[in-house]
């Protein structure tokens, strides 16, 4: 007969071969604490329980547009407007250049939704 009289302090019980589910707005919460501030990847992963690869897959997926409703990082400059030559105040515009190096410039009345499937046709290759 085996016995143990050793009393036992700490007891850890790990988990495997379970996954655990994100939603969607729970991952896009992750990613948005992560990019709040420098050099947070590595505490927001272990703050939330993942490893720092899941959450770069997922930023990656965030600045490609593949994650949530935000549409990836787009560079923007704030430049002086040009004048207008013909017609219209000119106020108001706003030049659009995609990753590509395709633009289109709209004006303040720009309907947002058309706008919208403009900018994605513009961004797919071809």
């Amino acid at each position: 007969m085996l016995t143990d009289s050793r009393v036992v302090s700490r007891l850890e019980i790990v988990e495997t071969g379970r996954r655990r589910r994100w939603s969607e707005a729970e991952k896009l919460g992750i990613v948005e604490e992560s990019l709040s501030g420098p050099r947070l990847a590595s505490a927001t992963a272990r703050r939330h329980g993942i490893s720092n690869q899941l959450l770069f897959a997922w930023r990656k997926a965030y600045c490609d547009g593949r994650l949530g409703d935000i549409k990836g990082f787009i560079p923007a400059a704030i430049v002086p407007e040009r004048p207008v030559r013909s017609g219209g105040s000119g106020y108001g515009r706003i030049e659009i250049v995609v990753a590509n190096g395709r633009r289109v410039v709209v004006d303040r009345d720009v309907d947002v939704e058309a706008l919208i499937r403009i900018v994605r046709a513009l961004e797919q290759p071809g």
